[in-house]
């Protein structure tokens, strides 16, 4: 490979690093940390904080206009005048002269248009800072906090209690669904603590892993995971709906406090109490489209539930959802939806409403069937969200981890400085007993460094105390391939070479000694990060890419740089070590 592909190929690969490592130096370094908090949050409450400082705005730009209405507007406001000039032209009138804060107002016809625009922005910002989280390196537990557990399912015990109920003619089956809906059920529930994206996976047949970052409440979380009865009937309360949606037509998500408690309880009747009415949307996330209250009271405890199942009706041809209850629960059933018929009944699954019918007439014999004009893909949704109450799996904590975030920064800390002063050690070493060559390895070093952070941006890596021992180890490595090609140098030189010749033999000498090591070292790297896990995984996983990439910058970059220094700007000499005779 000629000077010019090596150049280029160079260039290409920086440049592809750089767009690597955006998202994570914008994320960390770029990014305000009351942002980072929304956009580390469900996407439901980044809804709610964008509609809040929405709210916050235009009562701030009314209160500037009753103050000044010829009141200018600093550059931060410069989205809202774009709006205002485009309102303006869409109603046909003349753009002012000035865009002060009386002629942005007075661009919207209404509140709710100007209250659009900066929701709309602030939604924005707060949702590109979320993808450049998710596509940046992320923290593990161990560096930024949080709790890890590892629940154990039982699942024999699942099947030998559904088969009192029914005959279970496929027990693998049933088990594999039993599984599959009791991680889905954990995903649902943990999401409260508003993570968007909790870790929560399966392992092996009859185990789930469950990570949290950020300070969550243990004692929280293992209600979650061994609690029963979730899922529940209860009757919608219209008055106190209205009542309530009146109320946040007014104030928006200021109705409600952080822990969700409602701001002003006196707005409905000390019996009730509201949730947000939720449907999956086409990604399958659960979206919000309103409030309902409904009573406090439990009509029937999802327990009851037996089976459940999506038919279509043979006279309208709609989609329903059927469902069938136990004994005890066809009872409950038909007295209560005797004693209310024409008041609407709400399923109610982990503080969320997932369905809100009007009950028809009593329904006895303990079979229950839902319509109201549903598409295929909600009335499946309202079967899974009626299955978690019968495929009851009990879970067990094995074992749970929390770390506070003080040691996690801590941990950061030692770390860093740990890689800082290895990296920096060496060299100067390779800086006093190289001299001029050992500049070459210094900026190979950090090109290394470079590209191994950009992989792991690349590839949404989690990055662990682990990682960074990987990582400090890779130095070492690295060096040592710069210390093979230099030494081979100045063996060439004794022999009476020139300087090109030299460079030319000592890196064609050196490089297989260099692949043999490193290909090694690679493939116990590779089998490491497949056959181990946690932090082995994660050590393996860094060094793997260390290797490689220390590998590009000792054959590639080191070798553009000496040839660059012999052919462009033309010296004889090598400056590569104390009593080097040239």
């Amino acid at each position: 490979m000629n000077k010019r592909s090596r150049f280029i190929l160079i260039l290409i690969v920086l440049v592809i690093c750089a767009l690597f490592l955006r998202p994570s130096v914008k994320w960390y370094f770029c990014t305000p940390a009351e942002i980072q908090k929304v956009a580390l949050s469900s996407l439901e409450k980044i809804k709610d904080a964008s509609e809040k400082k929405a709210r916050e705005e235009v009562a701030s730009l009314k209160a500037k206009a009753n103050e000044d209405a010829g009141a200018s507007l600093d550059k931060s406001y410069s989205y809202v005048v774009k709006a205002a000039k485009k309102a303006y032209k869409a109603a046909k009138k003349d753009v002012p002269s000035e865009m002060n804060v009386s002629a942005v107002l007075s661009a919207f016809s209404s509140a709710s248009e100007i209250q659009t625009v900066f929701e709309d922005h602030y939604r924005a910002e707060y949702l590109k800072a979320k993808d450049n989280y998710n596509s940046s390196v992320k923290l593990g537990l161990d560096l930024s906090g949080g709790m890890n557990i590892i629940v154990k399912a039982d699942l024999d015990a699942a099947l030998a209690k559904q088969r009192e109920s029914s005959e279970v003619d496929n027990p693998e089956g049933f088990k594999t669904q039993a599984m599959t809906q009791a991680v889905e059920t954990l995903t649902s529930s943990i999401d409260k603590f508003g993570l968007s994206s909790p870790v929560i996976r399966q392992q092996g047949e009859d185990r789930i892993y469950i990570e949290i970052p950020g300070q969550a409440d243990g004692e929280s979380v293992n209600s979650i995971v061994q609690g029963k009865g979730i899922l529940n009937f209860r009757l919608v309360d219209e008055n106190a709906t209205n009542a309530f949606n009146a109320y946040y037509a007014s104030v928006g998500p200021d109705a409600f406090r952080e822990d969700g408690s409602l701001a002003d309880p006196s707005v409905i009747p000390a019996d009730t109490e509201v949730f947000g009415y939720y449907t999956k949307d086409a990604y399958g996330l659960d979206q919000r489209h309103g409030y309902i209250a409904v009573k406090k009271e439990v009509a029937l405890d999802g327990n009851h539930v037996k089976s459940a199942q999506v038919s279509r009706d043979q006279t309208t041809g709609q989609t329903e959802v059927n469902f069938s209850l136990d004994s005890e629960g066809a009872s409950i059933f038909a007295e209560f939806t005797g004693a209310h018929t024409g008041e609407r009944l709400a399923i109610v699954n982990d503080s969320k409403i997932k369905s809100a019918a009007t009950i028809r007439q009593a329904i006895t014999g303990g079979n229950v069937s839902l319509s109201g004009g549903f598409t295929v893909e909600e009335a499946q949704n309202i079967q899974k969200v009626l299955q978690t109450s019968y495929l009851e799996v009990p879970l067990k904590v094995e074992s749970q981890q929390i770390i506070g975030a003080s040691l996690g920064k801590q941990a950061i800390h030692q770390g860093m400085m740990a890689l800082a002063l290895g990296l920096g050690l060496v060299l100067v070493f390779m800086l006093m007993y190289y001299l001029g060559a050992g500049f070459y390895a210094i900026i190979a070093q950090v090109l290394n460094m470079f590209i191994m952070f950009s992989v792991l941006s690349a590839f949404n890596l989690t990055l662990t105390l682990s990682s960074i021992a990987g990582m400090i180890l890779t130095v070492g490595m690295s060096v040592d391939a710069n210390v093979i090609i230099f030494e081979r140098i100045k063996e060439e030189l004794a022999l009476g070479k020139s300087r090109a010749a030299a460079i030319a033999s000592g890196f064609d000498n050196a490089f297989w000694a260099i692949m043999d090591s490193n290909i090694t070292t690679f493939i116990a790297a590779l089998f490491l990060s497949q056959l181990g896990t946690g932090s082995i995984q994660g050590f393996a996983v860094s060094l793997a890419i260390g290797v490689c990439s220390s590998v590009f910058t000792a054959l590639v970059i080191s070798r553009l740089m000496f040839d660059f220094n012999t052919d462009v700007i033309g010296h004889k000499k090598i400056s590569i070590g104390w009593g080097v005779k040239q």
